[in-house]
């Protein structure tokens, strides 16, 4: 008796790729452990490939497996994507496009860009997340986001990327610190206080600038606290755990005992970048994009 795929198969595979483990995801998909073994296998047979190397300690993928678990997950997440635009434009809408950005976007770009798209197109709707540079990549490469705003100097093959804002860096004080604009000249005049810094996770590149501000002028930063929140960051400089550098236009929007100082004549710019999947499909995307 022949068999063929089925969209329960592939619902099966992945709760397996999830969670590396028969017994987990079968109580996760409700259905007996035998009964999933025996799906799985029996996609093996239809599919001609080893999805799974399993034994007595644990299960891993093969490299047939990894793949598949990756084009499933884009799969799934477009099929999620297209049943929600439907939804919309019935109800009169053009779409949705779903923007991932750090948190500088949101202080620089995205309100300009979204006043110019509402203004040309009033009807589409859209989603921000504020998430890191890797998840907004991953975000884009599993069809999650439509847009990213980063700062990275490369993006995988298949992503368009293109530079929509150059930013100075800041350093940022207690208010009450002995340091002002009049009287600062360069970055070595901190040298010896406690650092706080985004994680390197957040943007390596943004991480690697700032390291490379201090490193210039001849001391390598001790870095006691690390955050992915320009919030989290401010308040501690605000209780005198260290200072900070950021990009200059996250200064705005917050009310803390802190101050910024621009730091003059340093070669390191903040380069922000927009990103974008180069075969994303969705019309909204494709209607917004003169504005990016």
């Amino acid at each position: 008796m022949g068999y063929q795929l089925e969209l329960r198969h592939f619902t099966y595979f992945l709760a397996v790729a999830e969670e590396l483990h028969f017994r987990k995801a079968a109580e996760r998909l409700f259905i007996s452990q035998p009964g999933l073994s025996r799906q799985i296998k029996q996609m093996e047979e239809i599919m001609g490939a080893a999805l799974f190397i399993r034994n007595k300690r644990n299960v891993t993928l093969t490299a047939a497996g990894v793949y598949l678990k990756k084009e499933i997950e884009f799969i799934f997440n477009h099929i999620d994507f297209t049943i929600r635009q439907t939804s919309l434009i019935d109800k009169g809408s053009e779409g949705e496009v779903r923007i991932g950005f750090l948190g500088s976007a949101m202080q620089t770009v995205i309100p300009d860009l979204l006043v110019k798209a509402n203004h040309a197109y009033p009807d589409i709707q859209f989603s921000l997340e504020e998430t890191t540079n890797h998840d907004q990549v991953e975000g884009i490469l599993k069809d999650h986001l439509d847009i990213g705003f980063v700062r990275l100097d490369r993006v995988p093959e298949g992503i368009a990327k293109k530079t929509v804002h150059m930013d100075t860096f800041s350093l940022v004080l207690p208010q009450d610190h002995e340091l002002d604009v009049a009287s600062f000249q360069s970055i070595d005049q901190v040298a010896g206080e406690n650092f706080i810094l985004f994680s390197s996770d957040y943007s390596p590149l943004y991480y690697d600038k700032i390291m490379s501000i201090c490193e210039d002028k001849g001391f390598h930063p001790k870095v006691t606290h690390k955050s992915v929140h320009a919030q989290t960051i401010f308040r501690l400089v605000e209780n005198k755990l260290g200072v900070a550098i950021i990009p200059t236009s996250l200064q705005h929007g917050f009310d803390m005992n802190i101050k910024f100082i621009e730091i003059p004549a340093i070669r390191q710019q903040a380069i922000l970048s927009v990103i974008w999947k180069k075969d994303n499909r969705n019309p909204a995307l494709k209607m917004i994009q003169p504005f990016l």
